[in-house]
Order: C-alpha cells, then structure tokens, then sequence
C-alpha cells in the first residue's frame, strides 16, 4: 500500500497555471518596453531612459511574483478571517483618495506613495470577492432570503461602487459589479431575486450615467467619448481619437505584423500606447496571427484557472477562485473589446500585460490565493487515490 500523507499536509501547487501566469507576465514586460521605449528615449521627462517604464513594471512584478509565492503556502482558509480588515482597508482607500489624490485626466483614482501611485479601486476587486465568498459561505441557506442574506450585501457593495463613481472611475466599477454578479450567482442566491436586481442596477446604472453627462463639467465629452465607438470616424480629431489610431494599429498589423518594436502607431499617435492600449501594439507588432496565438494561450490560461477553482473541495475556495477568474477575464475583454471598437473605452488595463503597478500587484496577490487553493485539491486528490486498494 502507498503511505497516506500526514495530517495537514498539503499538496502541491498546479505548476501548469504558475507557469502559464510567470509567461504572461514576462510577455507583458516585453511588451511595455516595446510600447514604450521610443517615448521615453526622446523625453527629458522620463530622463531620456528607454526602460523608464520597463524598469517600474520590473519591480511590481517582481513584488507581486514575491507576493504571489508567499500568499501560494497560505492556507486560502485564513483569507475568511482577514477579508474584514482588508475590506474595511479598502474603504478607507477609497474615502481617502477622493480628498487627497491630485486630478489626473478628470479623476482622482491615485494615491501618492513616494515615486509610485497606488490606486485603491484594484485593492476593491479583489476584497469585494473575498468579502462576498465568505459571507455567502457563512450565511449557507439564509443568503437566499433577501432581508438576512442578499440586502445587507447590496448595501456594503452600493457603498464600494458609490465611492469609486466618485473619483470616477466607470470602467473598474463596471468590472467589480460583474464580479459581485458572478459570485452572488454562483452562491446559489434567489434566481427572481438575482435578475431583478441586476435589472434595477442596469437601470440606475444608465441613469447614473446620463446624470452625470448632463451635469457634471466634462461630463459631455466623456458621454460622447463613451460613444465613439459606434461611430469614431465622425469625431476624429477628438472623441474618436484614440479609437481611430489604435483601429489604424489592428491594419497596420495586417497578417503577420510589423515586427517586434516596429510599431508606428506607438511614436506618439496611440496615446497611453503601454497602457490603456496595449493590446493595438501586439496587434500592429504580432499580426493577426501572432495575436491569435497570444489570445489562445490567455484563454488556456483561464481555462486553466477554472478548472483550479472548479476542482476546490469546498464552496469557499470555489466562489473565491470563481470571482478571480471572473475578475481577470471580464477586465481583458473590457480591455480588448474597447481597443478593437466592439465596446465603449474605458480606460482599464490588460491584465498582466499593460504597465500598471496597483493592478499588476494585485492580479497577482489573486493568483497567489488560486495557487494555494490548487495545492488543497491536489492534497485532496491525492488522499483519495491513497485510499484506493493496490491491485500489484
């Protein structure tokens, strides 16, 4: 008979999705140094250094890599107790930011932490999901009745989203509401319950919006800039600007593209080319082809993070693993689909690709939580096949 492991002991890591996630970093960081490295060389700004950009995303990577591997030997179970504090953390991040960020591009969304910027909304995401898992564990049958289970949730989440409108910032509250949607489904709340609710926040969420065009100063050209893409020819030299170059960025890649590096659009035509447009630099550099072969593999990647939390043995780990891949999937097509014109832009980054440090650290703060829970279903699994009889 084979020896059964030790009590506690744990089982190891799923080393396909840590390889798949170390890759699609180390892309995105060649990535940035090709989006960027013709800006910076020529810009005293950036003190005329080509790995200006490269170097920042170096060290949130490296941190977030040292995070990731820590945060992979702790047992995700603990996360049910120190959701609160981050939680609460968050919220004050998120109150704070609003009275002392500086306004960047109409929003106050950073907050200054000597050389580098931390934005709170990215902290947000990831404690809405751990908040949301634990309370639905907790609560079990009681979360599908609407006065003890869904509606104290609604309000902590109305408060989260109120906060980050504020700044505003409507692209990373877009994304955290589909987040919470996807949890709070997979919890098993009330169906009738469940669609309302999301009907009701449709709603106010257009109304919302139409409020704030109206009446707030900008507010005009960020409703129309929201709606370019329908139509981003029409406004060329200003709602449709960026749409237009990046679109130009898709053509010029044609087939097989131009080449590592040999981007055009990203010599100061596509604005916040290492950022928010990341993905039209693949496109023009990759082609076609090159960036079907990149789509694949992301997609092989969130397979690979579905099944992990899939496979979790208990309803904890899974919603916590749900809400990740939701969050990490539901921000690249916001990305991608704004980039290529097939949605609004709304200004997020590609997950592991664009330059950011919050949203770099904090994917792979998650990461490190779905690699922990891998390394419970492996323990798991090898148990039961412990106890399966030797047939040699």
């Amino acid at each position: 008979m084979m020896k059964t492991p030790a009590a506690g002991q744990r089982g190891s890591p799923d080393f396909l999705l840590l390889i798949l996630t170390l890759l699609l970093v180390g892309f995105g960081l060649v990535m940035v140094f090709s989006a960027s490295s013709s800006m910076t060389v020529v810009s005293a700004k950036f003190g005329n250094d080509a790995l200006y950009f490269t170097k920042k995303q170096l060290l949130w990577a490296g941190l977030g890599t040292f995070v990731m591997l820590m945060l992979m030997n702790v047992h995700y179970e603990k996360f049910k107790k120190w959701f609160a504090p981050f939680l609460f953390l968050t919220i004050g991040m998120l109150v704070v930011v609003l009275f002392v960020a500086d306004n960047i591009n109409g929003a106050r969304s950073w907050l200054g932490i000597g050389g580098f910027g931390i934005q709170p909304t990215e902290f947000a995401k990831l404690a809405v999901i751990l908040y949301l898992a634990a309370i639905i564990t907790k609560k079990d049958e009681k979360f599908r009745e609407f006065k003890r289970g869904l509606l104290p949730v609604l309000i902590v989440l109305f408060v989260i989203v109120l906060l980050i409108l504020m700044q505003p910032d409507v692209g990373s509250c877009l994304i955290l509401m589909l987040c919470a949607a996807a949890v709070i489904f997979a919890g098993g709340s009330n169906l009738k319950q469940y669609f309302t609710i999301v009907g009701v926040a449709a709603g106010l969420g257009i109304l919302g919006a139409s409020i704030y065009t109206m009446s707030h100063p900008g507010g005009g050209f960020r409703g129309a800039r929201f709606t370019a893409f329908l139509n981003p020819l029409a406004d060329e030299k200003n709602t449709g600007y960026h749409l237009v170059r990046s679109l130009e960025a898709f053509g010029h890649g044609g087939l097989t593209g131009a080449g590592l590096g040999h981007s055009v659009q990203k010599l100061f035509y596509l604005p916040y080319a290492y950022n928010d447009f990341i993905f039209a630099v693949i496109a023009e550099e990759l082609g076609f082809i090159g960036t079907t072969v990149f789509l694949l593999f992301y997609i092989l990647f969130l397979w690979r993070a579905l099944i992990v939390a899939l496979r979790c043995p208990d309803v904890y780990g899974t919603l916590v693993g749900i809400g990740i891949v939701s969050l990490i999937s539901i921000q690249a097509l916001i990305n991608m689909g704004g980039v290529s014109g097939a949605i609004p832009v709304t200004g997020v980054t590609l997950p592991f690709i664009s330059y950011g440090g919050s949203s770099m650290l904090m994917t792979l703060f998650s990461m490190g939580i779905l690699l922990s829970i891998s390394r419970e279903y492996n323990r798991v699994g090898t148990k039961e096949k412990d106890r399966r009889p030797n047939r040699t």
